[in-house]
């Protein structure tokens, strides 16, 4: 294979991509990031696509994540002009009668709006707001960390003893229905919980919803709901101008086709152009496993039992998204409602049960749980004075994954998300002087890795998670190809934009590398993997 020589190639660069390059860079590697798009940022990108003027972001667009991952901190991207802003409320839930439950950034505010729904949930919800800043540090070090986190795990279970650390236990393994009744007598409060676990495509009546209702919900009381300023772009291009000023290269358009093999190793990769780049240390592959294993390896170097559980992944659910250019801001019935950065429409938790369970069954909702972002609330830069750039998107039956904005049922699904806010927001309908609808299709030729439309790189259930990410294995980002590295979504800890799959792909290669480690750890990595498959 004629082609240029270096420590590493990462292939695709997305922010996990990102994070990897960064960090093999910050090492002394000579660091190749390969990008298949025009540009790089994958999910975290922006453009002016509803109307000049009005910047919206193409996909992901606040970040409780980043703002409170140690991965994401340590490269000080303040440093490469990156900003973080923030809206007055974090979040609102509009309810039909024109009520609205508020997280607020002062946790005081927040009481004051859960209380209006039951009075006693006020000193429930800063009592469950202090006991989350009690595990925080510890809970994120175990999150961020490659498994298992033996470290952080430890200081958990020293914090809080037996007792205590089987009863969080026992609260990360419930459903958000059973986790919000527990908790909270009111509507309010326990509407907070049930949008924030609903983010996930994981149902509210699930085991282990109520982990990422209350983590999200705990991380936007603590942190905000951040995005950057002028849009998720600038958080791409932070993360770029600070890999090439440590000497990275970047190369977009350049889509990888095969990673090349050769006894049990990853030797390099070669582009459907004929461009290759031979790695010495490692390849690092921020692109769904699927991907990664069936295509970019390819089945002849992969054990029978790796391709059979791969048959089993699972996709998170297909997303159709909608993009506004609005001449003024939304005229919410309840006013508060403005202030938020994000709101989340659907009805009651009732309503949000009966919604999950029909797009489980596969039919259409006619009231969607509905993610809507009010853009131009946290950063002015969005849209012109006076204006707002607004988004929102729903999950979808797994049914829809390929279907494109021209198709029927898709437009019906806009048609009944417009209607929805219109009913909240009277006149939403007249403001509006562009739309730019994305359906699972579009998603997919936005940015490959959003495979079917769903922007997770697999479910959030708990049995794709930790060791059983993205099957049955280690929870590492190790594979059965010797320096051959999974740094995408579909790796441990999964989605959201905090780089920890990046940072441990990152890590397991920097480990695997060391001249007096590096063979043990690869034997010990090789050993479990034979008693796998």
């Amino acid at each position: 294979m004629s082609s240029a020589v270096v420590d590493a190639v990462v292939i695709g660069a997305g922010p996990n991509g990102l994070v990897a390059a960064n960090m093999l860079a910050d090492a002394g590697w000579d660091v190749v990031l390969l990008e298949a798009a025009a540009t790089p940022g994958g999910a975290v990108r922006s453009a002016e696509i509803a109307a000049p003027g009005y910047r919206a972001d193409m996909c992901s667009a606040f970040y409780p994540f980043a703002a409170c991952s140690p991965v994401i901190s340590g490269l000080r991207l303040t440093d490469y002009g990156l900003r973080w802003l923030r809206a007055d409320a974090v979040l609102a839930h509009a309810l039909p009668d024109g009520r609205s439950a508020l997280m607020w950034v002062d946790p005081e505010g927040t009481v004051e709006s859960v209380a209006a729904f039951d009075r006693r949930d006020g000193r429930r919800w800063l009592a469950a707001y202090h006991d989350w800043l009690a595990l925080e540090d510890d809970l994120v070090a175990a999150m961020f960390t490659p498994f298992p986190p033996i470290r952080a795990a430890t200081r958990l279970l020293v914090r809080g003893g037996v007792g205590g650390s089987l009863r969080v236990s026992r609260q990360l393994g419930l459903s958000i229905r059973d986790l919000a009744e527990e908790s909270f007598s009111g509507e309010g409060a326990r509407l907070l919980l049930y949008g924030c676990a609903l983010h996930a495509d994981v149902g509210p009546e699930s085991a282990g919803s109520g982990a990422y209702g209350w983590l999200l919900a705990m991380l936007g009381q603590h942190h905000g709901f951040p995005v950057p300023e002028g849009g998720a772009q600038s958080l791409t291009d932070a993360m770029t101008r600070r890999f090439t000023a440590h000497g990275g290269e970047l190369h977009c358009r350049a889509d990888v086709d095969r990673i090349v093999v050769g006894g049990g190793r990853a030797l390099g990769v070669v582009c459907a152009d004929g461009r290759a780049w031979r790695a010495r240390r490692a390849v690092l592959a921020d692109v769904d496993a699927p991907y990664l294993y069936r295509h970019l390896v390819g089945p002849g170097h992969l054990p029978a039992q790796l391709l059979a559980d791969l048959r089993r992944f699972r996709y998170d659910r297909p997303t159709v998204k909608v993009d506004w250019a609005l001449r003024e801001p939304l005229p919410w019935t309840n006013p508060q409602t403005r202030f938020a950065g994000t709101v989340h429409l659907g009805g009651d938790t009732a309503q949000l049960s009966r919604t999950a369970a029909t797009v489980a069954a596969g039919d259409d909702p006619t009231t969607p749980f509905v993610l809507m972002g009010q853009m131009s609330r946290a950063d002015p830069t969005r849209s012109p004075a006076g204006t707002e750039t607004a988004w929102a998107y729903t999950h979808l039956p797994y049914r829809y994954a390929g279907r494109g904005r021209d198709d029927d049922g898709i437009r019906a699904c806009v048609d009944r998300i417009e209607a929805m806010i219109d009913k909240l927001a009277p006149g939403f309908g007249e403001l509006v002087l562009g739309r730019h609808v994305q359906g699972p299709a579009d998603l997919v030729n936005e940015n490959a890795n959003m495979s079917g439309g769903a922007l997770g790189g697999g479910t959030a259930a708990p049995t794709q998670q930790l060791v059983l990410r993205p099957t049955p294995g280690l929870g590492r980002a190790d594979t059965v190809i010797d320096r051959l590295y999974l740094a995408s979504a579909s790796a441990h800890p999964g989605p959201g934009v905090h780089g920890g799959p990046g940072a441990n792909a990152a890590r397991a290669a920097l480990h695997r590398d060391r001249a007096v480690t590096g063979a043990a750890y690869r034997a010990a990595v090789s050993t479990a993997y034979r008693l796998i498959y």
